[in-house]
């Protein structure tokens, strides 16, 4: 199983950016389609973006498209989420996800690895 940790969060001023990291280990990145998901307090998680195995494919939620960019360095076994121009409503828990497909991937659900999180807020 793939482990996963995050990285990256913290508090930030409207407009600002911010680049999350998910290092993983365990076994090899390539196989995987790696995720990035949020959970705001009393909200359901929901998907955020997506990136294929080599990185060529990539997929975003509407709300964050032409603001945040998902990429991978599969030798560094890191994936990333650079987030600008952020806004409060931006403000979550951040997860990292990996499955070994890309429908089980933005699925988001149990199958494949999970990281912990990492706390994003975007104050006004």
């Amino acid at each position: 199983q793939l482990q996963l940790v995050e990285s990256g969060g913290g508090v930030v001023q409207a407009g600002g950016s911010l680049r999350l990291s998910c290092a993983t280990s365990g076994r090899t990145l390539s196989g995987y389609v790696m995720a990035w998901f949020r959970q705001a307090p009393g909200k359901e998680r929901e998907f955020v973006a997506s990136i294929s195995y080599s990185g060529i494919n990539t997929d975003y939620a509407d709300s964050v498209k032409g603001r945040f960019t998902i990429s991978r360095d599969n030798p560094k076994n890191t994936v990333y989420l650079q987030m600008n121009r952020l806004k409060p409503g931006d403000t979550a828990v951040y997860y990292c996800h990996a499955a070994t497909t890309g429908p089980i991937a933005r699925a988001g659900g149990p199958t494949g690895s999970w990281g912990q999180g990492t706390q994003v807020t975007v104050s006004s």
